[in-house]
């Protein structure tokens, strides 16, 4: 898509929603979710969604728009996102990106394989049966074989694309990276981000904060719901941390306290791995945010957004 547009980034707890909701609504524009786990329904507590009553306020797109078992793919992501910016353009307002999953942003900015490539049910439940064998750090290793590139992307833990990328050098013989080379592109966005960021110990405490008050708000109470209806952990979208330890909890194999405790060590690691992909974006202003300066620090991007001071 042709001009430049605008992007919130940053850790996770940093306050990259309400910066956006704010930017949003002193530009009368709209944000455009970048979020791996809100567009999926029903999945409201866990993935700390922006209530309807601000969405009211401030138009939001791309939240709930897939169902908790439902593939979705960051083909998908791209056509659903550029397609909200062309409705947002029309009316005359301003699309302000926002959230934290990298992939998404360079997705959107043309650096991902097509979703042309091959796909198989009976390979991919081959590879699933093998890394429920043998665990994801040893498939992780074989995918650092057969492409080291991709390996360095993609973390143990995100089962979804390391299983997803073998599947592609077993169907095909070649490694992501050989038809990341050779494919169609899809998205082309010129983004320009801001990024919002604290001190560790205050991102750290934030993040302990919420997850406490997410468990205390529902989120167990969002989990049975879920597992009642048939979404269980296998699917990608259960797969994410927070839910994967209460599906467990549920399940009788841990303590609830023992799920929180988790859920927050695993959310400050993922929020030490965002600072690294993000720190690597191009242009990027970061800012410290706080509730001191949160004003004074969305004044100054809406100044820079609304003037073009961004060359």
């Amino acid at each position: 898509m042709s001009g430049e547009f605008y992007a919130i980034v940053g850790p996770t707890a940093a306050g990259k929603t309400k910066a956006a909701f704010e930017l949003a609504r002193r530009l009368s524009g709209e944000v455009v979710s970048v979020d791996s786990r809100q567009i999926y329904r029903y999945m409201d507590v866990g993935t700390d969604k922006i209530s309807p009553k601000d969405r009211k306020i401030v138009p939001h797109h791309l939240i709930d728009i897939a169902d908790p078992d439902e593939e979705f793919s960051a083909a998908d992501f791209v056509r659903r996102a550029e397609d909200a910016v062309r409705r947002i353009l029309a009316r005359g307002r301003i699309p302000i990106l926002a959230g934290g999953s990298p992939l998404y942003y360079k997705a959107l900015e043309g650096n991902m394989l097509s979703d042309g490539l091959p796909k198989d049910p009976t390979a991919r439940e081959h590879l699933e049966r093998e890394m429920s064998e043998k665990g994801n750090e040893a498939m992780h290793v074989r995918l650092a074989e057969v492409d080291p590139d991709s390996a360095l992307r993609i973390h143990p833990n995100d089962t979804y694309r390391l299983l997803r990328a073998l599947e592609i050098w077993t169907l095909t013989g070649k490694s992501p990276t050989e038809m990341y080379r050779d494919r169609k592109k899809i998205g082309g966005m010129k983004i320009f981000y801001f990024g919002v960021k604290a001190p560790r110990d205050v991102l750290y405490k934030k993040i302990e904060t919420r997850a406490a008050e997410q468990f205390s708000s529902g989120y167990p109470e969002e989990v049975e719901w879920l597992m009642s209806r048939g979404y269980s952990a296998g699917h990608p979208s259960m797969r994410g941390f927070g839910y994967k330890e209460l599906v467990l909890y549920l399940k009788g194999r841990m303590t609830l306290e023992e799920a929180l405790l988790s859920d927050i060590k695993s959310t400050k690691a993922f929020s030490r791995r965002q600072m690294t992909w993000f720190s690597q974006f191009r242009p990027i202003l970061w800012y410290d945010l706080s509730d001191i300066n949160f004003d004074k620090v969305v004044d100054e991007i809406a100044m820079r957004i609304s003037g073009g001071e961004l060359s």
